[in-house]
């Protein structure tokens, strides 16, 4: 673990990059725009990076289709041994790669070094090692008749990532996408743009030829809207807030049709049954499940259900394990929780927060924000009790450490009062019931049901949601169904 005295040596010798990354080279919009990037622990502009607009978003789409025709990376064992290259570089690079995602969103540094990078190069290398393990397939056609189902990659594919995890939901696109032979631009969120730019500075280097993997940085409204509108582009897939999963949706249907793969808002709730003997790591949990990267999670558990009769002595146990993540500045490394990512969300988490004491919450812990080294993008962790389904605080994804808690009597009721929500990505049960375990799981709506922890993630299995958290899956085999598109041949023999 490096000290802090460390990572602001790092930061002070640290390169920005500024321009966008097309046809693999630099690229500064011709408009002159830029857009800042300011570091949430010191409100200090970190770079002004070029902000595309449709014309440069244009000369993008136009690399990305010229290289995928020109057939460079159409062979399976360039893309895999390029891939795993990649991973590795990741690897190597993952201190400046740890402090890029740190100081431009605010996460704390260890995480980034210690989680996010390392979860981002397995992920280039697992889908790497699958390019030569999938196989296509033969039809059970009548004799003198032969019918094969192959895959292909869908063509030119858009990646437009959140600012939360910008690493590691990049590979969580581009992986699949560029393992399945398909050519790619990436749009990594304006606040949070760096990794994405270096990323593309090491796959260069990794052997991915240029025109492969396009960066084009910039605004939603700007870069966003104009490769939702692209007629040439064949898939976009992205994570993000609801209402812009929406707009990208109008764009397709204004444009090509192209597809458009979601990962949208979430609520997702906690539920501690009364026959769960360990409360001590349920409330542990919890505490995690809505504090962990300052509760800037899609699944954070922002919603806690609790049996009635152990009610009181699980949140004496959760409030005190809360007192574990008191944010720190991003570059302690001891830090669990840093800041928000900018000034304005931490004004709307606190706004979240306002608005629920005024509709009748309680406040249980925490509700301030808390000004360290001068800066105030801090938010405690907070708790708020006696809260209805009616309230924002218990229906809206508030993107921060703020917990909503109801008491429930029945089985029956939590199952209701987590059912009864437009999002549905995923839901955490604790139970010592095995036979409760699976019949609670199969009865609520969500894509992920995690039994006995909070948000349990891996590779190997698919993640993402259903009604308004969105449609599809990032991550495992799954994911290549985005990337790539099913033909049918039919060989009439005689």
């Amino acid at each position: 673990m490096h000290d802090r005295p460390f990572w602001e040596k790092k930061l002070q010798e640290q390169r920005f990059i500024r321009h966008a990354i097309i046809a693999g080279q630099p690229w500064v919009t011709r408009s002159g725009k830029t857009v800042p990037v300011v570091d949430p622990a010191s409100n200090r502009v970190l770079a002004e990076v070029t902000a595309c607009q449709s014309a440069d978003i244009d000369a993008a789409v136009a690399s990305a289709r010229d290289t995928f025709q020109s057939g460079v990376w159409a062979t399976p064992a360039l893309r895999k041994a390029a891939l795993f290259r990649l991973s590795q570089l990741i690897l190597e690079h993952r201190e400046e790669l740890a402090l890029l995602e740190s100081v431009s969103m605010g996460k704390p540094v260890n995480d980034a070094l210690t989680i996010d990078i390392p979860g981002a190069a397995a992920v280039f290398s697992w889908y790497a090692e699958s390019i030569d393990k999938l196989y296509d397939s033969v039809a059970p056609t009548a004799p003198g008749s032969l019918a094969t189902i192959t895959r292909a990659p869908v063509g030119v594919v858009a990646a437009v990532v959140p600012w939360n995890f910008p690493l590691d939901i990049t590979a969580w696109k581009l992986g699949p996408a560029l393992a399945a032979g398909n050519c790619a631009i990436l749009k990594p969120s304006e606040n949070s743009p760096f990794t994405a730019l270096r990323l593309g500075e090491l796959a260069l280097e990794a052997g991915i030829p240029p025109g492969v993997l396009n960066v084009v940085t910039g605004l939603g409204t700007e870069a966003g809207a104009a490769l939702g509108l692209h007629n040439d582009i064949d898939v976009i897939t992205f994570t993000g807030s609801t209402a812009v999963g929406k707009a990208f949706m109008q764009y397709s249907a204004q444009s090509n049709l192209k597809q458009v793969w979601l990962e949208c808002g979430g609520k997702s709730a906690n539920i501690i049954f009364a026959d769960c003997q360990d409360l001590e790591r349920a409330a542990e949990k919890a505490a995690f499940g809505i504090c962990f990267n300052q509760g800037e999670v899609c699944s954070a558990n922002s919603r806690l259900l609790v049996q009635r009769e152990i009610y009181p002595r699980f949140m004496d146990i959760l409030i005190g394990k809360l007192a574990d993540w008191m944010p720190k500045h991003p570059l302690d490394p001891h830090a669990r929780m840093g800041a928000m990512v900018s000034a304005a969300h931490k004004q709307k988490v606190m706004d979240f927060i306002t608005k629920a004491q005024r509709e009748g919450a309680t406040l249980l812990a925490g509700g301030r924000d808390t000004l360290i080294e001068g800066v105030a993008n801090y938010v405690q962790p907070t708790v708020l009790g006696n809260v209805s389904e009616s309230m924002s605080i218990w229906k809206d994804d508030v993107f921060g450490p703020v917990l909503a808690v109801r008491a429930f009597d029945s089985e029956d009721e939590a199952i209701a009062l987590v059912n009864n929500h437009i999002y549905a990505l995923a839901v955490s049960v604790w139970t010592d019931s095995l036979r409760r375990a699976h019949r609670v799981a199969g009865r609520l709506c969500a894509g992920t049901v995690s039994v006995n922890t909070v948000d349990a993630l891996d590779v190997t299995v698919p993640f993402g949601g259903n009604r308004q958290s969105g449609f599809g899956r990032d991550l495992s085999l799954h994911a290549f169904d985005k990337f790539t598109t099913l033909k049918t041949t039919w060989f009439q023999l005689s």
